[in-house]
């Protein structure tokens, strides 16, 4: 693997360009990829940066095709990035059982501990440490402007990674998130194989324990869109848990339901513009 950013593809968009692009990760220890969408005032100086972390099968490309947010970002001059959902490659392990909710495209942006996992599933470092050095060593984004936001597991691991790194984001959003993978199927099953049996262990990775054990409670609201028609909402969701953490700990939490909204693309496309708005307000007042 090399070290260098590879460029896989780049297209012209709203005056400003989406790319596509593949680097040697260490912490994953195989190639990724990942896409930025770089908007057209970024060829007179560093614009904010909202990082998108997509669902479950997932990969850089879902986002960007879409999800139509390149239209308001260019408006509102923000650079997206959005990584691919898990490490992948011959060398890399799946679900024995080819299920889509566990190994190749469901990360959840976590740092596996146990084998054969931890060798390659470090999500979590990717996102906060890697990425982080590929987008701001080959882009005009501003470090010190960032937001996240993502969708189902993505959601899920935008709520942790942005509470857990105040540093590094400013402001925080999902959509359909799993706001508790403690207590559903789909984080039980990644966090039993990806961290062992010993529960106390995911709690780190849990947004409703994360709100919890805040020192202090973001500097900004949190957004939140749920759909009420979410085929997933009942089983794998449970924002309500979340909301509650967030009024327990006195963390500032906007959750919007919206009726007749499933868990698609449909849903995210539709409230795409709040969320680039809603980080762009607390970005560009820095």
């Amino acid at each position: 693997m090399k070290n260098e950013i590879e460029i896989i593809s780049e297209h012209s968009c709203f005056g400003g360009k989406v790319g596509f692009y593949r680097h040697a990760s260490r912490v994953n220890n195989c190639n990724m990829q990942f896409s930025v969408y770089v908007p057209p005032q970024a060829k007179q100086g560093s614009v904010p940066v909202v990082t998108f972390l997509s669902g479950l099968t997932c990969t850089e490309e879902t986002f960007m095709i879409k999800s139509g947010a390149q239209r308001i970002a260019a408006e509102l001059g923000i650079m997206l990035v959005t990584p691919d959902t898990s490490p992948r490659g011959d060398a890399v392990p799946d679900d024995p059982n080819a299920e889509y909710d566990f190994g190749l495209g469901a990360g959840f942006y976590l740092n596996a501990t146990e084998s054969p996992w931890s060798q390659h599933f470090h999500m979590y470092d990717y996102v906060t440490k890697e990425l982080q050095d590929a987008v701001f060593g080959m882009f005009p984004g501003d470090q010190d402007r960032q937001g996240i936001t993502g969708h189902s597991m993505g959601g899920h691991g935008a709520l942790t990674v942005g509470m857990k790194n105040p540093d590094i984001y400013q402001s925080i959003s999902a959509f359909a998130p799993i706001c508790s993978p403690m207590n559903c199927p789909w984080g039980q099953k990644a966090f039993s194989n990806y961290l062992g049996k010993d529960e106390s262990t995911w709690a780190q990775y849990d947004a409703t324990q994360v709100v919890r054990s805040l020192g202090k409670p973001p500097a900004h609201r949190i957004l939140v869109d749920q759909g009420m028609s979410d085929q997933w909402l009942e089983r794998e969701l449970h924002p309500h848990l979340f909301e509650s953490a967030c009024e327990e700990s006195g963390v500032p939490l906007e959750l919007r339901r919206h009726e007749g909204y499933d868990h698609g693309y449909y849903f995210i496309s539709t409230f795409m513009e709040d969320h680039l708005r809603f980080h762009a307000d607390i970005m560009l007042a820095r």
